[in-house]
Parts: structure tokens; C-alpha cells; sequence
């Protein structure tokens, strides 16, 4: 397996309150943008950052068992860290930077938390993906734990459904938090849940999630995780998002920058489009508006890569007409939902699997692991 380089410094919290694959689909294209990073909500400590961002690419993609293939055009490894105590919890900044050259090596997955056959499958592909070709890290896109979240941190869920599921892959685990993990079976109105997760951090070798939204930097290699359950809900308990993103984004110094949530953007599941979630465009938080907002104003133009869950599928969508970045579901960590909706998309499938992304200086592939093993689509594209 890899060898993992910790971003030791480079972690931040910030509280909101202040190529071709063998019988697979290649796509190749060009972007510019910014890369940064930082961090909030209620918090076990950490750090925060930001740059400009907006990209162009050029593409072209292959998969295999019913994928596409398109061309199309659109338009550092550690931190020094100030912190100071505030009302949602601890905040902190820092700058990272990072050179050209630098590999990130990483798969991204949601919806994982069911202790299931499902999840027991694809986190053997997983350890197998790494062992074979190398990982920095695991993202989880939200709905670690079904189907209410956690009690306390010492639920025996933890065993059930992270712990041991992934007692064999030797890496850290990057998560953020979704609608289930803040209770309510998924209505996602448990405030006091979220934190749990956070304290968690200090329980385990493997999971890392700083605050209730943080960033951190990898190499050239900026992540923003976001909690967009309390931004569906307008939800400030543990800070205020909409203040705190801009700065956030401000500080980061990285040449990549990469959104992480669990509530699509756009998704061709039964969840739907933000704005317009579960077929619902009338009914106020559920229909996801505030997302859809949040995104338009802040995320859209701002980071070159979004990756969600919260629809149990794999989709790698054309980006939306005023939201110029990358748009990927990967919430097929466990278990399945249909894929009904129309936005245009480079592939999506409905079977198991996660997303395996290696970035090497400007050059972004991501990969679509079944759960076989096989590669069933690939992307590539670079930022200029």
C-alpha cells in the first residue's frame, strides 16, 4: 500500500462562526482555476485557507457495460496554523502551497455506514485499489452512520459500520457529515449528532473529521468539506457556513481545489437536483433550495471539483449552465438506488462501487471502480 504523507499542519479547522483504461472509458480535458482551503463548526481543533478559482477543460472519456464517451470544452504539504477560541468552537487559518509536481492519491465513497455485505465488498476493492496502485487517504461523502447516526462515541455502530468494515485498509479517513448522520432516520434534525462525529476523531487511528465543516491540504492539494445538511436547513448551530466559506476560500493557497458534501448539486438519482430535491421544488429545506443558493454564491466558479453522495449511485455529470466545475456523485459505497434523471452526463451507472482520483500537478483522472474490481469509467482532465 502507498505510503501515506499526513498533512500534519496542514489539517484546518475553522468555526464557522468567525489517459485510456483496458476495457473503460478515458476523457481528457483542460481547466483553470484556484486551489484553497478552510475550515468550520463545531471542532476538535484545526486551521483554514483559500485562492481564486473558475475553470476550462477540454475531454474525452470511455467506460465499459453501458458508459459513454464524450469531448467536450467548458469553461502544500504542510501549514504553519493560528488558532483562537470563538462561540461555535475553536477557529484557525493558515496558507498552504503546493508544487506542480506533487501526487495525491485518494478514493472517494459515500453512503457507506451499514455494516452491510455491501459495504464489507466494496472496502475489500478498496484495499485491493490502494494495495495495487497506492492511496494517500479514503473520503467519506456523508451517511457514515445509518440510519440515525451516533449516540455517543462509544455506540457500537462505530464497530459495526466503520471500524470493522475497514479494519483492513490502513489509511486515514476523511469524512463529512450527512442528513443521516443527523438523525431523525435521515430527516436530518438532530443537531446535537454532528458533533459526535467530530469527537470521534480523538477515539479512533483511522477517522478524521476536525469540526462539523473544515478543510485540509495534501500536497498542490486543497479540500473543502462542507456540511451541507445544516446548510439545507439554514442551520448556524454550529456556525455559519455562509460566513465563513468566502474566508475560508480567501486563505487557501493550493493549485487544486476540491468541495466536499454530501447533497448533490445536480444528480440524476431520486434525490435529485438542489432546488428541486425528491420531486418536492414547492416544499421549503426539503426541496433544497438553501443548497442550491449556497452553491450558486459561493461554490460554483470557486473550486474546480465537487464530490457528493447522498444518491446511492456513481455519476460523473456535464457541468450546469452557470456552475463551471466538475460534478461527481460517488454514493454507491454500500448499496444502490435507481438513476432516473435527465441532466447530461460523461457516465453513471447504478451498481456498487467508488471513485479512485490520483492528481498529478495540473492533471486530474478519476476513475470509477466496480465492484468487481474492474475500471468502469475513466476521466482525465487538466488545469491550466
Amino acid at each position: 500500500m502507498r505510503r501515506h504523507v499526513p498533512a500534519v499542519g496542514a489539517l484546518m479547522c475553522l468555526a464557522a462562526c468567525s489517459g485510456s483504461t483496458p476495457g473503460g472509458e478515458s476523457e481528457s480535458s483542460t481547466s483553470s482555476g484556484g486551489a484553497t482551503v478552510s475550515s468550520g463548526g463545531a471542532s476538535s481543533g484545526g486551521a483554514s485557507s483559500s485562492s481564486s478559482g473558475g475553470a476550462g477543460a477540454s475531454s474525452s472519456s470511455s467506460s465499459s457495460g453501458g458508459g459513454s464517451s464524450t469531448s467536450r470544452a467548458s469553461s502544500s504539504s504542510a501549514a504553519a496554523a493560528s488558532s483562537s477560541s470563538g462561540a461555535a468552537g475553536s477557529t484557525a487559518s493558515s496558507s498552504t502551497s503546493g508544487g506542480g509536481d506533487t501526487e495525491v492519491r485518494f478514493v472517494a465513497m459515500g453512503d457507506t455506514g451499514t455494516g452491510s455485505d455491501g459495504q464489507y465488498a466494496i472496502a475489500a476493492q478498496v484495499k485491493q485499489k490502494c494495495d495495487a496502485e497506492g492511496c494517500d487517504f479514503v473520503i467519506l461523502l456523508g451517511d457514515n452512520i445509518y440510519d440515525s447516526g451516533v449516540q455517543d462515541v462509544q455506540d457500537p455502530q462505530w464497530q459495526e459500520k466503520f471500524e470493522l468494515p475497514y479494519q483492513d485498509i490502513n489509511l486515514p479517513f476523511y469524512a463529512v457529515l450527512g442528513n443521516h448522520d443527523y438523525g431523525g432516520n435521515g430527516a436530518g434534525y438532530e443537531w446535537s449528532l454532528g458533533p459526535v462525529e467530530v469527537e470521534y476523531t480523538q477515539h479512533s487511528d483511522k477517522w478524521n473529521m476536525p469540526a462539523t465543516h473544515y478543510t485540509w491540504a495534501e500536497g498542490h492539494v486543497g479540500f473543502i468539506a462542507l456540511d451541507t445538511n445544516s446548510i439545507m436547513w439554514a442551520n448556524t448551530n454550529h456556525g455559519d457556513q455562509t460566513e465563513w466559506i468566502g474566508p475560508a476560500l480567501a486563505q487557501l493557497n493550493t493549485t487544486w481545489r476540491i468541495a466536499l458534501g454530501h447533497h448533490p448539486y445536480l444528480s440524476n438519482g431520486p434525490h435529485g437536483n438542489a432546488g428541486s430535491y425528491d420531486g418536492v421544488p414547492f416544499v421549503p429545506v426539503a426541496n433544497g433550495a438553501n443548497v442550491k443558493e449556497f452553491f450558486d454564491e459561493h461554490i460554483c466558479g470557486a473550486v474546480d471539483v465537487y464530490l457528493c453522495g447522498h444518491d446511492h449511485s456513481r455519476q460523473w455529470l456535464q457541468p450546469a449552465a452557470g456552475c463551471a466545475l466538475e460534478l461527481v456523485v460517488s454514493g454507491a459505497g454500500a448499496k444502490t438506488t435507481e438513476i432516473e434523471g435527465d441532466n447530461p452526463v460523461h457516465y453513471q451507472s447504478d451498481q456498487k462501487g467508488f471513485l479512485y482520483v490520483v492528481i498529478q500537478g495540473n492533471q486530474f483522472k478519476g476513475q470509477f471502480i466496480n465492484e468487481d474490481g474492474s475500471v468502469g469509467f475513466e476521466r482525465t482532465f487538466t488545469r491550466q
